[in-house]
């Protein structure tokens, strides 16, 4: 069974704390951000048999929650940013439909993207962004009927993303962004 996860961060309108910068930041500019994201499960699973019981696809579904976020960001130049996002292990609850819960895990989704910003005069700076995503599952603790289920111990998938910043002064930006990562982990049984 695989399990790919949207992570939807720092929903629309989201507002994040940037260090104090000037748009069009010069080459070796640092960005710390901090911002509050919404992790949002594509809750996608393939159709599998489980104890002699057959159980449909998307059957099983990950909680969606706020996670807060770290930004590291680092200017290569005016316009091509590298990022490091990172956050504390999140724990999620796992369901299984007409089963109902099958425990819990956690993971660590630090993600690397290089960033593309459309510069421009208005303070308005649109962005895109791509990169990988490698995602550390622990504290695994699921089980069905008894059976204990492990999942594989890391994810590594591709990260893309677009959004804008927008300066308010000169010490505040305004950051908002969707990000969607592509996170599979296979579970076994016993």
């Amino acid at each position: 069974m695989t399990k790919p996860i949207t992570l939807m961060a720092a929903a629309m309108a989201a507002a994040s704390l940037v260090s104090p910068i000037v748009w069009a930041a010069p080459a070796g500019t640092i960005e710390v951000k901090y911002r509050m994201a919404y992790l949002d499960t594509a809750n996608e699973s393939d159709a599998f048999s489980a104890l002699g019981i057959d159980f449909a696809s998307d059957a099983v579904t990950v909680e969606s929650k706020w996670i807060p976020e770290l930004d590291i960001a680092y200017h290569f130049t005016e316009n091509l940013v590298g990022e490091l996002v990172l956050t504390v292990p999140q724990k999620h609850d796992v369901y299984l439909a007409g089963v109902g819960k099958l425990g819990s895990l956690e993971h660590l989704p630090p993600t690397l993207s290089l960033i593309y910003e459309f510069q421009n005069e208005s303070g308005f700076v649109p962005y895109v962004s791509g990169g990988l995503n490698f995602t550390w599952i622990t504290n695994k603790r699921l089980a069905v009927a008894g059976v204990e289920l492990d999942l594989e111990d890391y994810s590594v998938g591709l990260a893309l993303g677009t959004g804008f910043k927008y300066e308010v002064n000169e010490k505040w930006d305004l950051d908002a962004s969707v990000k969607w990562i592509d996170l599979e982990s296979d579970v076994m049984a016993g």
